[in-house]
């Protein structure tokens, strides 16, 4: 897996990093996809749909697709809260542009247009002023992580013919990995 990515990540430089799906379901069981960046956790408010769904149901599929070299690595898994100061370190590195739209943001809510979004931003802009520092836009309370703990992965690499090469790896009871082949 880990010489998946790095080759991945050196082929597709200066590409961006919405390269992740994010599946998770309602209390109803309706599936809900959606982009997200590609980082070590997946954030999002808990205030959100994607983080009301979680805190529902906590298991989670995250699709990692590198078209350009026909590869893709599906993960599911089990999904936990990450702890405040792991939030918060992240938050940290966050563009003031990104940090000061978690404030503005009522992720996934209704709003009357985007003139009321561009005041929100402003009005936390004046709140939490650019310094410099990583530190100027506080974490908010309602903004954390979420970490998806694998139960299987599956690395699934295109060949000619449709004769695709499939791996799945699925946690054992005693914390090993089983690998099988799939058929494509």
């Amino acid at each position: 897996g880990g010489q998946w990515w790095g080759m991945s990540r050196q082929l597709l430089i200066g590409e961006p990093l919405y390269r992740r799906t994010v599946e998770c379901v309602d209390e109803a069981l309706r599936p809900l996809t959606g982009w997200s960046l590609i980082e070590e956790m997946m954030q999002d408010e808990s205030t959100s749909r994607k983080g009301r769904e979680l805190e529902a149901n906590p298991v989670a599929a995250l699709l990692f697709l590198w078209k350009e070299i026909e590869r893709q690595v599906h993960v599911r898994g089990r999904v936990e809260k990450t702890s405040r100061e792991e939030s918060q370190a992240y938050f940290f590195l966050r563009p003031y542009a990104s940090r000061i739209g978690a404030w503005s943001s009522t992720q996934s809510e209704v709003i009357p247009d985007r003139a009321w979004l561009d005041t929100r931003a402003a009005e936390f802009e004046a709140k939490f002023p650019d310094t410099g520092a990583s530190d100027c836009v506080p974490l908010p309370d309602f903004w954390g992580g979420y970490r998806v703990i694998p139960e299987s992965i599956e690395f699934w690499q295109g060949q000619p013919g449709r004769k695709h090469d499939r791996f799945i790896y699925r946690r054992e009871v005693g914390g090993g990995w089983a690998i099988e082949r799939l058929s494509p």
